[in-house]
């Protein structure tokens, strides 16, 4: 049943994505239609995550932003979907890498690449950032959170597979990492940051977006254990269909940093590049779920559980 589920998702999926953009983005906008104005999906949690960090705006200024929001994600699906057949001339075109350079150079001295991001623009894209490299020994590696059903989970491992990353289950990060070095392979793993931890996961609160944030700092330990170089990915749409990527370098030496400084930069810049253009977030992720007075009641005075943190 799963291997059959598997081929008609995936047989659809492949349908979809050897569609032209223009074909595409119709398609986004009928999806538009149906979520939004039909369905409201999820337009409370994004109103109220939208209010709640921008109090400084009018009603007006939010209500565009929730509109702005809701059409790049239905534009972000199939845009995802697009990687399963896109070609190197049309990603060359739509994809830029500004900087590739300080990664390479960073392989050339030896040294692996943790890249960290948020959920911001079309965080698929950036299985692309290795499509320029041509040496077998340079890796781009994919974290992620393996999804509860399996032909769908084959589904997106292949979308993230398609232009050349290994998708690599989270509790598998260390091995791949650790086997990797041992093979003299030079990596760039990409760590998606800003989910929200499960209330056992929780060691350190950051403000971020105006609200005091439970942050994951997993990611920050091992780039410390396998000494990664740790850059910022920023990544930018200059217009529909099209996106700009670019490494912003936070270190070449993270334990030279005091503990947690790599996730407090990266929340400081990733919440930047929010507000530059606050429609590419994933406002529709129940971000705040979790208080800190509920993880108070919970653990009481446990303070090892967590460390204060500020920006």
């Amino acid at each position: 049943m799963e291997k059959i589920q598997y081929i008609l998702i995936y047989g659809i999926c492949y349908s979809i994505s050897l569609l032209p953009f223009r074909a595409l983005y119709c398609l986004s906008d009928f999806l538009y239609l149906i979520l939004y104005k039909i369905f409201g999906y999820r337009r409370k949690v994004v109103r109220q995550n939208l209010t709640s960090s921008f109090p400084e705006k009018s009603k007006e200024e939010l209500r565009t932003i929730e509109h702005q929001f809701f059409h790049w994600l239905c534009d972000y699906c199939v845009e995802s979907l697009k990687l399963l057949s896109i070609s190197r001339k049309e990603l060359d075109k739509r994809f830029i890498l500004t900087n590739p350079e300080l990664i390479t150079d960073t392989f050339e001295e030896g040294q692996s690449v943790a890249a960290i991001l948020g959920h911001y623009c079309n965080w698929e894209w950036l299985t692309c950032v290795g499509k320029d490299f041509t040496n077998p020994k340079y890796k781009v590696g994919l974290v992620y959170h393996p999804l509860y059903n399996k032909a769908m989970e084959r589904v997106f491992r292949k979308v993230r597979s398609s232009v050349g990353g290994v998708p690599i289950p989270k509790q598998d990060t260390l091995r791949y990492l650790v086997n990797y070095k041992r093979e003299q392979i030079y990596s760039i793993f990409g760590y998606v940051s800003d989910q929200t931890p499960k209330w056992e996961n929780i060691h350190l609160w950051l403000p971020f977006l105006n609200h005091d944030t439970p942050v994951f700092t997993g990611g920050e330990r091992i780039m410390r254990k396998m000494n990664n170089a740790v850059v910022y990915v920023e990544m930018s749409r200059p217009k529909r269909g099209y996106y700009t990527c670019t490494y912003h370098l936070i270190t070449k030496d993270p334990n030279s940093l005091p503990d947690y400084e790599i996730t407090k930069i990266f929340f400081r810049m990733l919440e930047e590049t929010i507000k530059k253009n606050p429609q590419y977030y994933l406002w529709s992720h129940k971000r705040w779920k979790r208080t800190h007075e509920e993880y108070n009641r919970r653990f009481g005075d446990k303070t090892d559980k967590y460390a204060e943190g500020s920006l």
